[in-house]
């Protein structure tokens, strides 16, 4: 039997990754919806038969940056099927102040145009769907930056913590895959 220190040091380097193995068959997450930055509502039916990645981020952030790539990534695999999704939170302390300036930035600073949720909280008692779901299958996010990657049936295809970036790597890949 393994003692728990030595069970908790070995899954540290995955902790604060903010990736957990998913198991390969999690059941497809039931239906969410978000409210949007742009007074719409993002709902996952609208979503399904579409790879979805989605990615807790933070205005304020060292990994912020990142809103760069995973634009990018929308707009060269959006045509074929991929939305990206980023749900602000404040829930590390790094989101500003109000939905309006986060909108702002976004728009501002990094021209995004991919789909944005309002402010919400992705981990504990308060968090959104599908992020409640997903605690369920064993990933909570641990930082800002966390993708979770969606089939186009809603399955859970892969998560990476923040550091993972969105271009280039193990996250286009699995998009690349999964588009076929």
């Amino acid at each position: 039997m393994t003692h728990p220190t030595r069970r908790l040091i070995l899954s540290l380097p995955l902790i604060l990754a903010g990736a957990l193995p998913m198991h390969a068959q999690t059941p497809a997450a039931p239906a969410w919806s978000l409210p949007s930055l742009d007074g719409k509502t993002l709902k996952s039916q609208d979503y399904r038969g579409k790879i979805l990645l989605l990615v807790n981020s933070a205005s304020l952030c060292g990994y912020t940056p990142q809103y760069e790539a995973l634009q990018a990534l929308q707009d060269k695999y959006g045509p074929k099927g991929l939305v990206v999704l980023a749900v602000p939170s404040d829930d590390f302390h790094q989101e500003k102040a109000s939905n309006a300036e986060v909108k702002d930035f976004c728009t501002l600073t990094y021209g995004l145009t991919l789909p944005i949720a309002e402010i919400s909280h992705v981990k504990g008692p308060e968090a959104v769907e599908p992020y409640r779901w997903l605690a369920t299958q064993g990933f909570v996010p641990q930082w800002n930056f966390n993708k979770v990657l969606f089939d186009g049936q809603g399955h859970v295809a892969g998560t990476w913590g923040a550091p993972a970036e969105p271009l280039g790597g193990e996250i286009e890949a699995a998009i690349s895959r999964l588009l076929g």
